[in-house]
């Protein structure tokens, strides 16, 4: 049984409180318009934009995102967001939870895609066990990558003098911080997947229908 079921949270209630965090988001946006400070504005707008990528994914691609996903995904970046007012400097544990948070998202795309090629072709078989392993080595090289992104960025505030859209805080917090990445992988390897299989299904519906469009050019040529 899914966790929302047990929960007993309606998909109208995942709706509304994806509103509310979608609201909050442009609410965020104007305080840091009003503070002056660029990162506030910048993450916020970063953050409201992903928020519209589930139904674009819907609309456009025909990919299924239901309230639990989209709430998911809403709630990664509204806490992110929401870290850059204060959080991020004065709770010490909001930083590990918005990387688990978005650790598991991480995991989730590089999963739902690996599944569907893993489903499309014929001659391309990923054990159940090998699929648990690339999921926490996919979401560890991502961190790793947004590391690095963010001691760059970290670096050319203090070069140029501005502030810092992403900030670095240390040794200590870059390993803590790669820690929870894979807690958040844990929780998508373990847990996550089953409500991915809709997403899975449809990805390998596109490339199916791609590679039958392919075949039929081919003929007609």
């Amino acid at each position: 049984m899914r966790v929302r079921e047990r929960l007993g949270i309606s998909n109208r209630r995942q709706r509304q409180l994806t509103r509310a965090m979608e609201l909050s988001l442009v609410g965020i946006f104007f305080i840091g318009l009003d503070r002056g400070n660029l990162g506030i504005m910048i993450n916020a707008g970063m953050a409201f934009a992903i928020t519209l990528v589930p139904a674009i994914l819907e609309r456009d691609y025909q990919i299924p995102m239901d309230a639990g996903l989209t709430l998911w995904i809403t709630t990664a970046v509204f806490l992110h967001a929401v870290g850059t007012l204060g959080p991020y400097q004065n709770v010490w544990w909001w930083d590990h939870v918005t990387h688990g948070l978005s650790a598991s998202l991480v995991a989730a795309v590089g999963y739902a895609t690996v599944r569907a090629l893993d489903a499309h072709y014929d001659d391309v078989y990923l054990p159940p066990r090998f699929m648990f392993i690339f999921i926490l080595m996919f979401v560890v090289a991502f961190g790793v990558i947004w590391e690095v992104i963010e001691f760059g960025v970290s670096g050319l505030a203090v070069v140029f003098g501005g502030r810092a859209v992403l900030t670095q805080y240390g040794l200590d917090d870059t390993m803590l911080d790669l820690m929870f990445d894979t807690v958040g992988g844990l929780i998508t390897a373990i847990w996550g997947t089953a409500y991915l299989s809709d997403v899975v299904g449809a990805l390998t519906e596109r490339l199916d229908n791609r590679m039958r469009g392919a075949e039929y050019g081919r003929r007609d040529d």
